[in-house]
């Protein structure tokens, strides 16, 4: 009888589930994707459902559960904090204590109530779930592995080895001294959302000067050659609860932190660039002294700073010693559930890992939902949708000529992608050559800044042709710079703007992803992994000569991406996407019946 893992995250942010079969990863998906809330933090009660479906087992064939963090540990530190700044932060503890009374210091009990069996139900640490994550599913025998974050229960950076089924950690940087938590810092600064507008800081960092980088080192951050730091507490507020930053962390940076509806001016695109370039130096740092410790070429990330694919793209180009990375490409606490599962699996049962050989154990991270003909089409009948099914050898080069066209595809595949990144299941596409794609995506069919890049697809075989880029990229979690002879060369007004107006300058002869820095976020598709995607890529490559397309997720802002064929076709006729396709379905939005109002979302903020 085969053994079953189950492993959890929940009840911070981005819960999620993974199902582990004889150590091989079934299913693995996210709660915010069935609840349609963003960043869903609830027992994954959605995910459990359906990482079980796909095994078609019920709970009682469970036989561990493990919970990716140590909540008694966890609360300790809390505690300690609060502690710590008393009596500030006070009502901000005594709001969150009856939380941790009613269900946090309980989970092992809810979870036995929730599913019922003869599982046992165990607890591993933070970032011992996040290494587990980074290491057990990577494609290399032995490995470095450095995980960053926000916090776990006490560390929020950790540094160690794996060696087959083996994993230490070795070093750890303990909270408050956080490197997530000082980007989070600055985030707040720069007047967006902490926990997910991050990823914001960082597309803004380019369109800056890094002019603070100095103070931050002077005032903040006291950083040692082996990248360990204290950060000056007196600045920050975290501690407490209620804001990230103090006055006088304001003061640092020349006024008050932005408010979310206000404009960007250029010192946010400044501080934005600054910590940016402050992370990077850290990363680098500990990358240098880890491969100094350990003499391994091959180094394995996860936790949320390991979402900064501008510092990944760096840690191999800046000569830290490593000659290989892969990041978990759920690196947050998403993919926590991942790691506790092979933490538990290796870890506490003692399974032996096989050799890897050259792929990962993420299945290209398809690990979620897939639809049958069936449900597609129960949906497009319920709507009164017209569509033409076509096979692939009609239906990709018809695609093809239609993104060659100028027109915008929903494009909806096969298993849903597990992490933050839309990988060619769950994607809206485009031609990457239009000048005005980036402009038309942001603003008519995300809604969304007009600032925030696009990343590329580009075949695998291909991608040296288009980009600087040792390896490969699979998961879109490294940048990497468009290469010399598809740069253009800026006119004397253009190189003279500065600030948000340099968006509008073409940079390279793929101007829809190429950030105002030359670089691209790069997603490298193969055959291997994803031979439909590839075949509409080779199909384009036909059409045009160009091997690239604009890929984005599938989704409007503040919504999760789509999930299910209802919510594809929802987000098709509720944006500005011209044609949508379901499997083997194409539709276009001219022939589609009005959505009812009742099925019309309400775009949030993000």
């Amino acid at each position: 009888m085969p053994t079953y893992v189950l492993g959890i995250s929940a009840y911070y942010h981005d819960s999620a589930a993974c199902l582990l079969e004889d150590g091989r990863v079934v299913a693995a998906a996210q709660e915010e994707r069935f609840t349609r809330k963003r960043h869903d933090a609830a027992y994954p009660e959605h995910a459990i459902r359906y990482c079980l479906a796909e095994a078609g087992i019920t709970p009682e064939r469970l036989d561990l559960i493990c919970f990716y963090d140590k909540p008694v540990r966890k609360l300790a530190r809390i505690l300690e904090s609060h502690l710590t700044v008393a009596p500030r932060g006070f009502f901000a503890f005594a709001k969150a204590l009856p939380v941790w009374l009613k269900q946090k210091l309980w989970i092992a009990r809810d979870l036995e109530r929730r599913l019922p069996g003869d599982a046992e139900v165990i607890f591993t640490e933070h970032h011992q779930a996040h290494a587990a994550s980074a290491f057990y599913p990577s494609p290399f025998d032995r490995a470095a592995v450095l995980t960053i974050d926000g916090v776990g229960e006490l560390a929020t950076t950790s540094a160690g080895v794996g060696d087959g089924a083996s994993l230490e950690l070795h070093r750890e940087l303990h909270f408050p001294h956080s490197l997530g938590l000082l980007y989070s810092a600055f985030t707040y600064l720069a007047g967006f959302k902490v926990n997910s507008g991050e990823y914001k800081l960082m597309g803004l960092a380019p369109y800056g000067r890094p002019v603070y980088r100095e103070r931050i080192l002077r005032e903040l951050v006291d950083l040692k050659e082996d990248g360990t730091f204290r950060l000056a507490m007196e600045h920050f507020a975290f501690l407490e609860g209620e804001r990230m930053i103090r006055p006088s962390f304001e003061r640092l940076f020349d006024g008050p932190a932005r408010a979310p509806d206000a404009p960007i001016t250029q010192r946010d695109l400044d501080v934005a660039a600054s910590c940016q370039a402050v992370t990077e130096e850290i990363v680098l740092a500990l990358c240098r002294d880890l491969h100094r410790r350990t003499g391994l070429e091959d180094l394995c990330l996860a936790g949320g700073v390991a979402l900064n694919c501008v510092a990944n793209g760096k840690i191999v180009r800046s000569g830290t010693g490593f000659r290989r990375i892969w990041v978990q490409p759920a690196a947050g606490d998403a993919g926590g559930a991942v790691g506790a599962a092979f933490a538990a699996w290796h870890g506490y049962l003692g399974q032996p890992r096989p050799s890897p050989g050259s792929r990962d154990a993420m299945h290209g991270a398809r690990l979620g939902p897939r639809f049958d003909d069936a449900a597609i089409d129960e949906v497009l009948a319920s709507f009164g949708a017209r569509a033409e099914r076509l096979p692939d050898d009609a239906l990709l080069p018809r695609v093809a000529r239609l993104l060659a066209e100028g027109h915008v595809v929903g494009w909806f595949q096969g298993r849903m992608e597990f992490g933050p990144r839309a990988l060619g299941a769950r994607s809206i596409l485009g031609d990457p050559r239009r000048r005005d794609m980036q402009r038309t995506m942001n603003r008519k069919i995300k809604m969304r800044e007009s600032f925030r890049p696009f990343a590329p697809s580009v075949l695998e075989e291909d991608a040296a042709r288009y980009f600087d880029l040792d390896g490969d990229s699979p998961y879109m979690l490294v940048t990497a710079p468009v290469r010399p002879e598809h740069l253009l060369e800026c006119s004397a007004d253009d190189a003279q703007r500065s600030g948000l107006d340099r968006l509008d300058v073409a940079r390279s002869k793929l101007p829809a992803i190429t950030h105002v820095d030359g670089s691209a976020r790069v997603q490298t598709v193969s055959r291997r992994d994803d031979p439909r995607y590839h075949a509409l890529l080779e199909a384009f490559r036909a059409e045009t000569g160009c091997s690239v397309l604009v890929n984005t997720s599938f989704n409007v802002r503040g919504e999760p991406i789509v999930c299910t064929p209802r919510e594809a076709y929802v987000c098709f006729l509720s944006t500005s996407i011209d044609y949508l396709v379901l499997e083997d379905r194409l539709l276009d939005r001219r022939d589609q019946p009005e959505l009812p109002a009742s099925a019309r979302p309400r775009f949030e903020p993000d």
